[in-house]
């Protein structure tokens, strides 16, 4: 039996560790996901405090759980030549104490949606008056708001899963 655990309760981040550990698990799994802090800014500001954030949860759910496998996902936003983009990571710690890491998609946002972003707000509230709709974090987020739905935050964080789950096959594989 393998104890995964979750950073989070949000439903997309939820949702895709679910999908991609049951994808490539063939163990009987169990599932804890609970809400850990990140350590960071509500809103993180750059690749580094998002890589961060991630790597906090991460550590923090394996402490918590004392899972097998603990995952953190962060979602955050970086400046790349005034320009501001999308930035994602996710780690997973492991009882060893090895922490991988990986990343995801970046896309600008709007220069109306990166204006309101200063710091002191959070990007999901700006989405939902954006949309009109409310938590959209926990659904399509702004990375399916602003690829019209090609690629919704599930499938952003399923795409960080695997590079994670790989990395972890790859290494269990090469430690021996």
């Amino acid at each position: 039996m393998m104890k995964v655990g979750i950073g989070t309760t949000n439903k997309a981040k939820v949702s895709a560790v679910i999908s991609v550990v049951t994808k490539h698990f063939h163990d009987i799994l169990t599932f804890e996901h609970l809400s850990v802090s990140s350590d960071v800014s509500p809103q993180p500001m750059s690749t580094e405090e998002t890589r961060r954030g991630a790597i906090n949860r991460a550590k923090k759910m394996l402490a918590e759980s004392n899972a097998d496998l603990a995952f953190g996902l962060e979602g955050g936003v970086t400046i790349i030549e005034d320009i501001m983009y999308l930035c994602n990571w996710g780690a997973l710690a492991l009882p060893n104490g090895k922490v991988l890491t990986a990343a995801g998609a970046q896309i600008p946002l709007p220069q109306e949606i990166a204006s309101k972003l200063t710091g002191t707000q959070e990007l999901g509230p700006i989405m939902d008056e954006y949309t009109k709709q409310l938590d959209t974090r926990q659904t399509a987020g702004a990375i399916g708001v602003f690829t019209d739905g090609l690629i919704d935050r599930k499938e952003m964080f399923e795409h960080i899963l695997q590079e994670l789950v790989g990395q972890y096959f790859f290494y269990q594989k090469n430690s021996k």
